[in-house]
């Protein structure tokens, strides 16, 4: 066999070209998008990492190191020399080094040096005080001053010889916003008041500009760049004062030594945020863990001092990215397993089909002395020389899409694709050619009787099936997710796979039922006048049960199809009600005092708004005898119970909130939970905006309102307020296409104008939850595009068959538009047990899956208003469309089929042989 093996492979290959390039094609197609899942999930996960990092700023990320300065016991000579570049700078190349991988530092935004840890008031008349309170100044002496800023006005601060803690006067800087909010100018002198001798003057000799001002060299500590104004603590009438810092050359930190603010040490540790990975996400929270209160402090300690103490708040960041990615990598394998399960079941039929058209030519060579492990080999050769180059040439394409992510896993499922995609003819081939015969028996969907083998792996099926689902619905798609934002063991894979086994044992299910109607149907039909409609059944019966596999790959794609069809539906309406709850209506106009008279007026007229309900909100009412804050709403009870019908947040009947006639009785107020369970239903006293008191009596309870945004609140007849409690303060307005710049045109700049749809799309907030939506689309988008291909390969293996039966009726006397009846008809009773069954699995599967799966994760992020979880609900359009397209799909390729035969005439097919 080895020696004409390559004459058999190239002789295979000249025979059948067309056969080889669909071979190479679907290889190298389904190569490409199974190389490319792992690397599209590892980019956007690692973007999602970064994003976050980002996000929380460097005040949170970075690691700081503090020492206190040298103890008083020691010389002073040595103190100095402790607070200096040199002994600074060496131990900071130790807590560099003390960083363990696969955390990494960004020296360029890393620095070190002595700052007071107490801020100074400053006695300088000529520095602003708001209240009269002088301003208080922090001295700081960073490394690395001139190479991160440029100089605006004078220069940069140098230490004039040898700067001790009884130095009277140093050099310093200020940044541009030091300098406008402060009024320094250059040759200011700020005097820091000092230990048992005069102050210490800072003579300004610079005002520098950040190169980076959001890089972590500056914004670390904000104070650096942009003073702050502080309040003195305590109750009465708020009272401010200034913070600032004055930026002082590293040579004269033994100054800030016989000051009063305590001086520390410092060392701070910027992480490389480009080069986070969420693949070690466990590995980074181990890092920083040991950096805080591990091994990794105590080489800390020992390069800086024993006191030192490290903080940072990068492991809350990496936690909370974790919660996320927790959230919607197990949803991201459920789409992953439901299309790998599409995919190698269309690649075992192309197997299939290639083995069914060479029945004739592999049992003549069993009858001539072939073993079957020689045919097996031959089969695989031939099919490898196509399918190996086809598979290096999808995976090739990933590679290059998708650059920068892990190569090992997209090389492992571009492998397993060119694997099943070898190994599906040879085995096929074998299975069926174990025995030496010509013709086999025929096997016939009707008559033929399941094996107890077939039987027992059903079985098995359908308890795994039942496990995985029982587990779901108990622990939920995250349940078992690890700290490392995997999605977990093979427990946990087997869950993500639950969806695929349902439909799977679904489609066993229905394999075993299609028998059934078709020969209930048999006898009715063999009634009617025509042989169409019996010829159609009869052939639908007498298919074989091989080609019953379509059956499987159309029920496990429509069920992944309606599965993700509805996740998507399902984050898409998780963010519109978010949206609803934050805006109250399509679009807000609010302002802190009243809107101007006429402008309800003329935002009814603005382009697409349907619909308008005034507000006059009153954000600081005090209830009851104890004066509680409570948010008070006053409204027009017939607008307001016609917008909350319309958007669905706490309808109600509008003569439940409207004032009584007689002007006496308490009037109706509409309360959250919190409220009514705090007042009951008795009449109490609500002290208004504008010092009136109105008496209320709760009659409505509803979690949410679209006046008042949150969970405390009263909503009441505006009729039944002051004038001055009742001015409109704030407009909802609804309607479609609503233009944002018209809106705030008329609006004016004193008023805020939220439009719902902006609100919506500030929502996706990480890449990894727009990545999961494309991937999950991508999932969607692939698995109807393998059904079709299944239920193509499913026609085309009929093909030659249905094109020689029409041939044959053809000289009986069948007319062309009977053929296209016959073939329509025949095709129908599996598209519609397809169609049935796929829209019937994909309904049941979430029905079945639902509790244990929430989309907040993927649809909002954390800061986003939601009432509960956002559990996955049926989407109708994604159980009815993919179903009916299978009946569409297979209705038109028997049309085309019939065209095409009448088309060729027969003579052809007549010649062609008695194909069986």
């Amino acid at each position: 066999m080895n020696t004409i093996a390559p004459a058999w492979v190239r002789v295979r290959l000249r025979t059948a070209p067309g056969a080889a390039a669909a071979l190479a094609l679907l290889v190298a197609l389904t190569a490409c998008l199974a190389a490319a899942f792992p690397r599209a999930l590892d980019r956007y996960e690692d973007a999602g990492l970064v994003r976050a990092a980002e996000q929380a700023a460097p005040p949170r990320t970075t690691l700081t190191v503090v020492a206190p300065q040298p103890g008083l016991q020691f010389p002073s000579r040595q103190r100095e020399q402790a607070v200096l570049p040199p002994a600074l700078q060496r131990q900071y190349a130790d807590v560099l080094d003390a960083v363990g991988r696969p955390l990494v530092t960004d020296p360029g935004q890393s620095s070190y040096g002595v700052q007071t840890s107490k801020d100074l008031p400053v006695p300088d008349p000529w520095i602003p005080r708001p209240n009269g309170i002088p301003a208080k100044m922090r001295l700081v002496a960073q490394s690395g001053l001139a190479g991160h800023s440029s100089v605006r006005t004078g220069r940069m601060p140098r230490a004039s010889g040898h700067v001790t803690a009884d130095t009277a006067e140093v050099e310093g800087a200020v940044t541009v916003e030091t300098a406008k909010s402060l009024h320094v100018k250059v040759g200011s002198v700020v005097h820091v008041p000092a230990v048992s001798r005069p102050p210490l003057a800072v003579r300004v000799t610079g005002i520098v500009e950040p190169r980076e001002p959001r890089g972590a060299y500056w914004a670390t500590e904000p104070l650096l760049r942009t003073p702050s104004l502080a309040r003195v603590p305590g109750g009465g009438d708020p009272v401010y004062y200034w913070i600032g810092a004055l930026l002082l050359p590293p040579e004269a930190a033994p100054a800030l030594l016989a000051t009063e603010g305590v001086p520390v040490r410092y060392w701070q540790v910027a992480p490389d945020t480009g080069a986070l990975h969420a693949r070690d996400l466990a590995g980074l929270k181990s890092a920083v863990a040991a950096l805080e209160s591990g091994p990794g402090l105590g080489q800390v300690r020992a390069a800086t001092d024993p006191a030192a103490q490290t903080s940072t708040e990068l492991d809350d960041v990496l936690a909370g990215y974790d919660r996320l990615s927790s959230g919607i990598g197990p949803l991201m394998a459920v789409a992953g397993f439901g299309s790998a399960a599409v995919a190698g079941v269309v690649l075992l039929m192309a197997g299939g089909l290639a083995a069914d058209r060479r029945r004739a030519e592999l049992a003549l060579l069993r009858a001539r002395g072939a073993s079957l492990r020689g045919l097996a080999g031959r089969l695989l050769a031939e099919t490898a020389v196509v399918a190996v180059p086809a598979g290096a040439a999808g995976l090739a394409a990933a590679l290059s899409a998708f650059p920068g992510a892990r190569r090992l896993p997209a090389v492992l499922a571009a492998g397993a694709v060119t694997a099943v995609a070898c190994a599906a003819l040879p085995l096929r081939a074998a299975v069926a050619h174990r025995a030496v015969r010509v013709h086999g028996p025929r096997e016939d969907t009707v008559s033929a009787r399941p094996s107890r083998r077939r039987t027992v792996a059903e079985l098995t099926l359908l308890l795994i099936a039942a496990g995985a689902v029982e587990a779901l619905r108990r622990r939920g798609v995250t349940g078992g997710a690890g700290d490392g934002g995997a999605s977990g063991g093979s427990g946990d894979q087997l869950v993500s796979l639950a969806p695929v086994l349902v439909g799977v044992i679904a489609a066993l299910v229905l394999v075993r039922l299609y028998p059934l109607p078709l020969r209930w149907l048999t006898r009715p039909a063999g009634r009617l006048r025509g042989a169409v409609g019996h010829l159609s059944l009869a052939r639908a019966g007498r298919t074989s049960v091989s080609a019953v596999l379509p059956l499987l790959a159309l029920l496990t794609a429509l069920t992944t199809a309606a599965f993700g069809g509805s996740v998507l539906a399902g984050v898409a309406d998780a963010r519109d009600h978010a949206a609803l709850l934050t805006v109250g209506a399509d679009a807000r106009i609010e302002s802190i005092g009243a809107l101007p008279d006429g402008l309800a007026g003329t935002v009814r007229r603005a382009p697409g708004v349907r619909g308008l309900t005034e507000v006059s909100a009153n954000y600081y009412a005090k209830a009851g005898t104890d004066l509680t804050p409570v948010n008070l709403a006053g409204v027009a009870p017939a607008d307001y119970a016609a917008l909350t019908r319309r958007t669905g947040l706490g309808a109600f009947p509008q003569e439940r909130l409207s004032r009584p006639a007689d002007g006496r009785t308490p009037l109706p107020a509409l309360a959250s939970p919190s409220v009514a369970r705090t007042y009951g239903t008795q009449p109490f006293p609500v002290r208004l905006d504008d010092g009136t008191t109105v008496t209320v009596r709760i009659t409505l309870v509803r979690d949410r309102t679209p006046a008042v945004i949150g969970t405390d609140f009263l909503i009441v007849d505006r009729a039944g307020l002051s004038r001055e409690a009742a001015r409109t303060s704030a407009l909802l307005v609804t309607g479609g296409h609503l233009d944002a710049d018209a809106l705030r045109r008329v609006a004016g700049k004193d008023a805020t104008v939220q439009l719902r749809s902006a609100e919506r799309a500030r929502y996706v907030d990480s890449p990894l939850q727009s990545g999961a939506e494309r991937i999950y689309t991508a999932a969607v988008a692939a698995g109807a595009g393998y059904a079709v291909l299944a239920l193509l390969l499913a026609l085309l293996r009929a093909a030659p068959e249905r094109a020689a039966l029409l041939a044959r009726l053809r000289t009986m006397g069948l007319t062309r538009a009977q053929g296209r009846r016959l073939l329509v008809l025949e095709s129908l009773p599996q598209a519609l047990l397809a169609a049935a069954g796929g829209a019937l699995t994909g309904w049941a599967t979430i029905r079945l899956l639902s509790p244990g799966i929430d989309l907040t994760g993927i649809a909002l992020p954390a800061s986003a208003a939601s009432v509960g979880g956002n559990a996955l609900r049926t989407d109708p359009l994604s159980l009815v469309l993919p179903a009916v397209a299978v009946l569409l799909l297979a209705v038109a390729v028997a049309v085309v089929q019939a065209w095409w035969t009448s088309r060729r005439g027969s003579i052809r097919e007549l010649r062609a042989g008695d194909a069986r």
